[in-house]
């Protein structure tokens, strides 16, 4: 990668990650383990791979690593760990393609919050972008509630909050490596599990699915999510989570027959055009 623009690597990284993200729905819909037994592995297996790799990466140096991460490594951390535990509440109380395109909001939010925090102002056709894709967002919500999926709603919003705070944590402290506040955002959420749980043991399908989840769909991933927005903005490393969201629904109908609203298809289908678009012509100046 070395030959590669910043552009370049940080895409690269993006779409590689989402690739692997697209079919842990599915698996989620698959396992049958409880949702607190789901997040105590989801948040310990990755703990405890990636925390080897880091071990073997940075040696003696990943203690100074870790601690000159400062205030941002301790914020990325628990944002990190929220928005793991959001994803999986929304996940089991909505329709997985609302969930995704909850998630699909997370662009926008990103250029709000960098707008406020980072002053990277959007232009005119951001905002405008912005309030396209927040009168969808609540027209999924509105469906949602006569189908008593809200709450599951609500979470998928919060969770595409939660994406939005971490890459913009990431994009201010660019030169610094964060991968160590994942993994202890996801040693938290495997702690908070634990005040929940009623069982460890996994059964019949699950001793495959949920390490096969961890591993590929949780772990690879959220080190890829991690590093990219070192190299592009926070609002674009979100955009390829577009792509999770035309392709994690089609997996879940392919395997399971879980088939969305007519009104989280066409909310859908305007937020993924909107932001499309509003990326394509942002792309054409770099």
């Amino acid at each position: 990668m070395t030959n590669l623009s910043n552009q370049q690597k940080g895409s690269l990284l993006a779409f590689v990650a989402v690739m692997l993200i697209t079919p842990d729905s599915l698996f989620i819909r698959l396992s049958n383990i409880d949702t607190w037994g789901l997040l105590f592995y989801r948040g310990a297996i990755p703990c405890f791979i990636i925390l080897i790799g880091l071990i073997f990466f940075y040696k003696s140096n990943l203690i100074k690593i870790t601690i000159g991460m400062g205030v941002a490594g301790v914020f990325y951390a628990i944002s990190f760990s929220i928005t793991n535990i959001t994803f999986i509440i929304s996940i089991q109380n909505t329709n997985v393609a609302n969930t995704l395109v909850m998630i699909a909001t997370a662009p926008m939010l990103s250029a709000i919050l960098a707008a406020l925090f980072l002053k990277e102002n959007p232009d005119k056709k951001t905002w405008f972008a912005i309030f396209i894709t927040f009168l969808a967002a609540v027209y999924i919500f509105y469906d949602s509630l006569k189908l008593g999926n809200f709450l599951g709603d609500f979470f998928g919003l919060v969770t595409a909050l939660g994406l939005a705070v971490g890459a913009n944590i990431i994009r201010s402290v660019k030169n610094k490596d964060l991968v160590p506040a994942a993994v202890i955002g996801k040693f938290l959420v495997a702690i908070f599990a634990l005040f929940f749980i009623d069982s460890l043991e996994l059964k019949d399908s699950d001793i495959l699915i949920v390490p096969l989840m961890c591993i590929m769909c949780v772990g690879i991933p959220f080190v890829l999510v991690t590093i990219a927005p070192r190299f592009i903005t926070a609002a674009e490393v979100n955009l390829f989570f577009l792509l999770e969201t035309i392709i994690g629904p089609i997996w879940v109908w392919l395997i399971i027959k879980e088939q969305p609203s007519i009104e989280t298809i066409y909310g859908g289908i305007i937020i993924i055009m909107t932001i499309a678009v509003h990326s394509f012509y942002k792309l054409k100046k770099i």
